[in-house]
């Protein structure tokens, strides 16, 4: 029989001020061909491993056993803790604001993810495998402030960064980079969160030629779950839905997939968050942070099961995207992030302004006083500056388009780099500075991604967005 061997994750899928929402799964791995390199086991052959396993993780995955969640503040004592029978996440109540606490998860008894992990990456003999990782799980999390107290906070963006880990390729590469940078930023300066911008997973890169579209759990392992391991354990993601995630481009439309593996139905549904979200079809939701922020994310993709082009054109999301830029709102968060998939305005090469969106979405945006907004698509980065409103388009956490862009003058371009990178952004009090960070340098540090201006002159970062007018 092949040697097989089972790789424990958790997942620490959202937090609020008062609550958390733990997740917990894992991967199987079979070492089985002549290499004698490991492969994960796919999906529709799970229960070969594992009888009567259909699915590794995410909210419909069956449970691996009784397990309890316990959160421990900072003397040691066990202050809350939630029991799952039946699934494998659940939310762990009771919680102080603005505080930092440890986790642990215990299934049937026994601590789940204990000790060294294996991670997939490279070995002597050349090339990428699975091996021990001489590193362990660090089970912390701050929960967010009290909702009516102004603070600081910072978070990063991340775009169209799913191309997979698992083939030992550029795109693969350039996706590591980055995740190492998202790794640094967890433990200093500290993010609170990651707010996506969507294209969550690709094609996986070994299975082109099967057809795959990465609406499995092992093609998420690849392009999610391995590259972003240990922040996930640490700050929750908010995803946007890219054209990627759907069958706008894909063969296949992996919406349930983000639905199951993002925990959609207990974060952004109407039944969860009320008029804070608006689906099916369609994901849009709102969250705060504290008194002063507020991130909005808007379904850019194409409506295909409605009438309009797009989603945000629908009638049925009218009344969430009133609510969530009013035009009369004098009681309101001081910063208003919209973040989406596609881009309000870009320079190209590839993809140009999206007019729909000037034409529906910035009426809004203006309105309501919004000051930045972050988007993907575009695989670079860019900065336009329109009517007193910043749009970061980060599209290059793990594919790359180096030809330059040519509609600067269309787009309002301020800024521009071809290179893949993440954003740090940084609000404290009227103002807002974004960082873009490509990788890690010699001393560990993340390092600063040189931008340029349209006339290739090198801009200098942060970039600084004031909310004072």
């Amino acid at each position: 029989m092949p040697e097989t061997r089972f790789e424990p994750f958790v997942h620490l899928v959202d937090v609020g001020p008062e609550r958390a929402l733990v997740a917990w799964g894992g991967f199987w791995f079979r070492r089985d061909d002549a290499a004698g390199r490991w492969r994960v086991v796919e999906e529709e052959r799970l229960a070969e491993v594992d009888p009567g396993r259909v699915d590794s993780i995410g909210a419909r995955s069956a449970p691996y056993g009784e397990a309890v969640v316990e959160v421990i503040d900072a003397a040691g004592d066990v202050v809350a803790s939630a029991r799952s029978t039946e699934v494998n996440h659940t939310w762990v109540e009771g919680l102080r604001p603005d505080t930092a606490y440890r986790y642990r998860i215990l299934v049937d008894g026994r601590p789940w993810a204990a000790g060294e992990r294996w991670d997939w990456g490279p070995v002597p003999r050349g090339g990428l495998d699975l091996r021990p990782a001489g590193r362990s799980y660090d089970l912390r999390f701050r929960t967010h402030p009290d909702p009516g107290v102004p603070a600081p906070v910072d978070f990063a963006v991340l775009g169209d960064y799913g191309v997979g880990v698992v083939v030992d390729a550029e795109g693969g590469r350039r996706q590591q980079r980055v995740a190492q940078v998202l790794d640094r930023l967890v433990d200093e300066p500290g993010i609170r969160l990651v707010v996506g911008t969507g294209d969550n997973v690709y094609r996986a890169q070994a299975g082109r030629a099967r057809g795959e579209t990465g609406g499995e759990d092992d093609d998420w392992y690849s392009s999610f779950y391995q590259p972003y391991r240990y922040a996930l354990a640490r700050v929750p993601f908010y995803p946007a839905v890219g054209n990627h995630d759907t069958s706008d481009t894909e063969a296949a439309d992996d919406r349930e997939q983000m639905r199951d593996n993002f925990l959609t139905d207990l974060r952004f549904s109407p039944e969860a968050a009320g008029e804070r979200a608006s689906a099916d079809p369609g994901m849009f939701y709102r969250f705060g942070f504290g008194a002063d922020v507020e991130f909005v994310c808007v379904d850019t993709s194409l409506a295909d099961p409605l009438p309009s082009e797009h989603f945000f054109e629908s009638p049925k999301h009218r009344d969430f995207l009133d609510r969530a830029f009013p035009a009369d709102d004098p009681g309101g968060p001081t910063w208003r992030f919209p973040f989406s998939h596609h881009p309000t305005y870009c320079a190209g090469p590839h993809h140009p302004n999206t007019e729909k969106m000037i034409e529906k979405l910035v009426p809004l945006f203006r309105r309501s006083g919004v000051h930045a907004a972050f988007a993907g698509h575009e695989h670079n980065f860019q900065l336009s500056r329109v009517d007193g409103i910043d749009y970061f388009l980060t599209g290059a956490g793990g594919k790359v388009r180096e030809q330059p862009p040519e509609d600067f003058e269309a787009a309002h371009t301020v800024a521009w780099a071809a290179q893949s990178h993440l954003l740090l952004a940084r609000v404290d009090g009227d103002t807002l500075a974004v960082t873009p960070y490509a990788s890690l340098g010699e001393d560990g540090e993340p390092q600063p991604m040189t931008a340029l201006t349209p006339d290739n002159l090198v801009v200098e970062v942060p970039f600084v967005v004031s909310a004072a007018g």
